[in-house]
């Protein structure tokens, strides 16, 4: 299973509902303001109700934005060596 959702969760065996949450997912990642009230309908057509959609955007939401820090800062790579200023 973990195989499968690695290579594709489109074609892994997972739900409808699990993969339209994935859908959405991978849209707010990649650029949220192309998220609409498409995507929420669509949402809601496999069982979420408003506060499902809330709990999806902002676990996501919060997953991409401790993700862009760790980056930032370089968190579980390699230390990045910085020259220092010499005077």
């Amino acid at each position: 299973m973990v195989e499968a959702l690695r290579r594709d969760y489109r074609s892994a065996p997972i739900s409808e509902q699990n993969k339209v949450m994935l859908d959405y997912v991978v849209k707010i990642t990649r650029d949220a303001t192309q998220c609409s009230p498409a995507d929420h309908d669509k949402l809601r057509s496999v069982g979420f109700d408003d506060k499902g959609i809330l709990q999806i955007t902002l676990i996501a939401s919060w997953f991409n934005y401790i993700n862009r820090v760790a980056d930032a800062l370089g968190v579980g790579r390699d230390p990045i060596r910085v020259p220092t200023r010499t005077a």
